[in-house]
C-alpha cells in the first residue's frame, strides 16, 4: 500500500488506524572486543579496565554510559530511558552456561513524554554518519536497528553508534522477507546471525529487535512465542515519517507526518538511515525542534520502553 502524505492537521486516530497496514521498511534488501564479565554499568567514572567492551576509541568510551544486563536479567526494572541496555552474552553462550534466555516480567517506564527516534536498515556509507552528526550537535540519543550484513560492511559506523551512547537494535541479518517469514526457525536464525555479528564487533548483544516490515504486519502467535523464549524484546512504532514511501517524498513530508502524529506520551518514531534517505537527514533537525517544542525529551529503546500499541 502506498503511504500518503499526512499534513500537520491530519487526525492522529486516522493515521494510527492505517499504521497497522503499513510496511516499515523499504526494499528487502573487524576486530573482536572481549566483553567485561563483572560489569553492570559502564560510565566515565569507572576504571579503564571495565570499559573494554565499550569501544577501541578511548575518547568515545570515556563519554559512554550503558547498562549491562545481569546474568539473570534481574536488574532490568529501571526508570531511565536515556541509557541503552545490552547483554554480555550471546544466546549460544547463555544456553551453554545454563543461564536464562527468557526475560522476567519487566515494568515499562512510567508515563513521561518521551520521543524515541529510531532508524532502521543501516548503517550505510553516508546517511547514518550524517544523522549521527546531527544527533551529536543536538545532544540527542537515538536507536539504530541495524542489519547484520551492513554491520559487516560499515563496522566503524556501528562502533560510532555504540561509542556515542545510542542504542543498537537487531533488524535481522539480510532483511530478506522471503527468508525471514518462511518459518519461525528461519526468523530466529536470521536474528541470531545478526546478534553474533554485532557481538563480534562491540562485545555486547542487543536485547531489542525490530522485525523488518514490522511485527504487526508479519508475526503470528508462533513468532511472538519464539521471540519471547529467546529473550528478544520487539518494538514496532506508533509514529512514522513514511520515509520509505517509494513515490519520492521530501523532507517537509516527513516533518509534516511526524508533526501530525506525535501526540502520545511515548512516541516511537520510525525513520531510516540507509542509502537513499538523504531527505530524512535534511528533515531531522526540524523534527527534533518540533518535538522539543512540544515538551518531549529523548530516550533510547530498551526492554522497559512501553509498547507502541
Amino acid at each position: 500500500m502506498t503511504i500518503r502524505r499526512i499534513g500537520r492537521k491530519a487526525s492522529v486516530l486516522f493515521f494510527t488506524g492505517l499504521w497497522l497496514l503499513f510496511s516499515g521498511c523499504g526494499s528487502q534488501a573487524s576486530s573482536n572486543v572481549v566483553p567485561a564479565q563483572k560489569q553492570e554499568t559502564v560510565s566515565a567514572q569507572e576504571p579503564a579496565q571495565k570499559q573494554e567492551t565499550a569501544a577501541p576509541d578511548a575518547k568515545s568510551a570515556a563519554a559512554l554510559t550503558y547498562i549491562t544486563a545481569a546474568d539473570d536479567f534481574s536488574n532490568l526494572n529501571l526508570d531511565d530511558p536515556s541509557r541503552p541496555v545490552y547483554d554480555r552474552y550471546t544466546l549460544g553462550e547463555r544456553r551453554a552456561k545454563g543461564l536464562p534466555t527468557v526475560l522476567p516480567p519487566i515494568a515499562p517506564y512510567e508515563k513521561q513524554q518521551t520521543a524515541y527516534l529510531t532508524f532502521d536498515d543501516g548503517p550505510d556509507e553516508k546517511n547514518t554518519d550524517a544523522i549521527l552528526d546531527i544527533l551529536k550537535q543536538e545532544g540527542v540519543k537515538a536507536t539504530f536497528y541495524v542489519v547484520g550484513r551492513n554491520v559487516n560492511a560499515y563496522p566503524e559506523t556501528v562502533r560510532r553508534i555504540f561509542n556515542e551512547g545510542h542504542a543498537l537494535g537487531n533488524h535481522s541479518y539480510d532483511h530478506d522477507y522471503d527468508r525471514l517469514y518462511a518459518s519461525v526457525d528461519n526468523y530466529l536464525e536470521e536474528m541470531e546471525e545478526a546478534d553474533e555479528t554485532i557481538y563480534n564487533l562491540i562485545g555486547m548483544r542487543p536485547l531489542i529487535t525490530r522485525a523488518p516490515g514490522g511485527r504487526m504486519s508479519h508475526f503470528t502467535e508462533a513468532y511472538d512465542a519464539a521471540v519471547t523464549v529467546n529473550g528478544y524484546v520487539e518494538h514496532d512504532w506508533n509514529v512514522s515519517s513514511a520515509d520509505s514511501d517509494p513515490n519520492g517524498p521530501v523532507a517537509q513530508d516527513f516533518i509534516d507526518n511526524i508533526a501530525g502524529q506525535a501526540a502520545m506520551d511515548s512516541a516511537i518514531i520510525l525513520m531510516h538511515s540507509s542509502s537513499g534517505h538523504e531527505e530524512t537527514v535534511k528533515a531531522l533537525p526540524e523534527i527534533i525542534r518540533i518535538l522539543r517544542e512540544r515538551g518531549y525529551t529523548f530516550g533510547v529503546v530498551t526492554p522497559m520502553t512501553p509498547q507502541p500499541w
